[in-house]
């Protein structure tokens, strides 16, 4: 299966999940919560709430309203759609066909992002089992300073040495 179709059945998995939960608890299937939904599933990696709407605006023509953007997450949130991460003060999001769990290298100088493969933990939080408790997912944070950021740290301690 070619990767955009894998992102297609993924996003279609989701759209049932909150056509089911609309029905169920007899809310509306609003345009602008299926948008938003595309959207969230067309982005590759995190996002902000900023940046959604961004989205939404230019590739979607459909602007909706920060309170929309915001309660919609919200219920994404609740039926497991999306995942929020907050990253030294900023809250992202992404949606959980980014996998069940990984892992996230976050530079404390500049702020940025990777997410990083490590089979082995992946493997040992698969393999651990826990009383009482089913796993759905997990996320990993390692925090230190990125290559760039060293890069600069080092040019500038030596820059104070001459």
């Amino acid at each position: 299966m070619k990767t955009s179709e894998k992102k297609d059945s993924v996003r279609l998995a989701a759209e049932r999940i909150l056509d089911n939960y609309m029905e169920m608890s007899n809310h509306r299937k609003t345009p602008e919560r299926y948008a938003i939904l595309r959207a969230v599933y067309s982005i590759n990696g995190h996002f902000t709430l900023d940046e959604l709407g961004e989205k939404l605006a230019a590739d979607y023509k459909f602007p909706v309203s920060r309170a929309t953007l915001y309660n919609t997450l919200n219920l994404f949130l609740e039926l497991r759609l999306v995942i929020r991460h907050r990253f030294q003060g900023t809250t992202k999001y992404e949606s959980s066909s980014a996998g069940t769990g990984h892992c996230h290298q976050i530079c404390t100088v500049c702020g940025k992002v990777t997410e990083v493969k490590v089979p082995e933990v992946t493997k040992a939080i698969d393999e651990t089992h826990l009383k009482r408790f089913r796993k759905d997912g997990f996320s990993i944070y390692i925090y230190g300073v990125c290559s760039t950021c060293q890069a600069a740290i080092t040019r500038k301690r030596k820059k104070t040495k001459e």
